[in-house]
């Protein structure tokens, strides 16, 4: 599981859905009260974003047609913390998967 902290509207179809699944799995975590400290030491959330992050991404799935049924509310439930690094996340999408990379390289021909 991971947040991405990248502009949806350059990550393909698999790591956009990927991504908002995982948004999810982070709030049910949060919602059990299971740790999450491994992901926050290791950069792969920020706690306190998950909720405008799952929205961003609905947000981008909305615009590209498909269908969000899946609304996100999640509460901190004393957990907190976490940094992830977008620039770190974006080279790693663009060694993953040359369609992330493509729309990436698109993003930066037109300044998105």
């Amino acid at each position: 599981m991971r947040m991405w902290n990248v502009n949806p509207a350059v990550m393909c179809r698999q790591h956009l859905l990927g991504e908002h699944l995982e948004m999810h799995m982070f709030a049910g975590y949060i919602r059990c009260g299971r740790r999450l400290s491994g992901f926050i030491k290791n950069g792969l959330v920020e706690v306190e974003r998950v909720k405008s992050r799952h929205d961003e991404l609905a947000g981008e799935m909305c615009r590209r047609g498909y269908a969000h049924c899946s609304p996100l509310e999640v509460t901190p439930n004393g957990i907190f913390g976490g940094c992830v690094d977008p620039e770190k996340s974006r080279q790693e999408l663009r060694t993953r998967c040359p369609v992330c990379k493509q729309l990436q390289e698109k993003a930066h021909d037109t300044n998105l």
